[in-house]
């Protein structure tokens, strides 16, 4: 659920003081003193720079453009370094290096209004921080913690409205990692998130309401968010979706398959 800006603000200070302020020191590669000057005459020079040679493939000029930006401070630098370093995309594959330059992002956008430019950055950063601590890096400082995951995930969910962190909280509220299971809360976040287009999200929350597992059961607007979902995801990367929509509409009857399109219908309306 929405949370008040004062309780948004208290909160995140303890996230910072326990989560992000973990472990050395957080900070970003970049100019070091005794190195030759850069050759870009500004920071959106830099940026500019780097996100056209990564368009180019040219991925190393890219890595010492960003790098030049996010040293300055440049958001989307330090984002685009993280997502990099995060896919082994140019670079070699660092989870550490992805979470500091995260890290880095958070720390310094606590307050980030969203309807700023840059707001999608920084939530994204939030969820990413989320899903390392779920696990925590194996070798480094950054272990798992649950906890901080949520914290993590309900920050973005509230304040920016992500719909992958509201995804992420779903999760935790159905397995009960970190919280205290409750499926309740998470068809609340899924529905949320399912309204933005979330295909996950519907596909998650169809299955429910079309079950009954632990919300009211409403097998026609389940079988519409299978629906919806089955229709924008990718059968090669989302198998498990067709999966669950082939299930659902295997087992409908002529009635349930009525008022799903019925409520399709009105949806698409809404939508528009």
């Amino acid at each position: 659920m929405p949370i008040s800006r004062r309780t948004r603000r208290g909160a995140y200070a303890l996230v910072l003081a326990t989560a992000l302020l973990t472990g050395p020191a957080l900070a970003v590669d970049g100019a070091r003193s005794g190195e030759a000057a850069s050759p870009f005459a500004s920071v959106r020079d830099a940026l500019r720079s780097g996100m056209r040679d990564y368009n180019a493939g040219d991925k190393a000029g890219a890595v010492r453009a960003l790098e030049f930006a996010a040293v300055q401070g440049d958001t989307l630098a330090q984002w685009k370094l993280g997502r990099m370093y995060a896919a082994g995309d140019g670079v070699p594959h660092d989870d550490l290096k992805a979470f500091e330059y995260f890290s880095g992002i958070a720390d310094g956008h606590a307050e980030q209004s969203p309807d700023a430019p840059d707001a999608g950055v920084v939530s994204n950063a939030f969820v990413a921080l989320g899903v390392y601590f779920l696990d925590g890096i194996p070798g480094t400082y950054v272990r798992q913690n649950t906890a901080r995951a949520h914290e993590m995930f309900s920050y973005a969910a509230s304040w920016f409205g992500d719909a992958d962190a509201q995804y992420n909280l779903a999760r935790l509220y159905l397995d009960g990692r970190g919280v205290t299971a409750n499926p309740r809360m998470a068809a609340r976040w899924l529905n949320l998130a399912a309204e933005k287009g979330h295909i996950a999200s519907q596909a998650v929350l169809g299955h429910m309401l079309l079950t009954g597992e632990g919300v009211p059961r409403q097998r026609a607007l389940g079988l519409m968010w299978l629906t919806l979902a089955r229709d924008a995801a990718d059968p090669s990367r989302d198998p498990w979706i067709a999966d669950l929509y082939d299930q659902a509409i295997a087992g409908a009857s002529q009635s349930d398959r009525q008022n799903a399109l019925a409520y399709l219908e009105r949806h698409l309306q809404t939508d528009r």
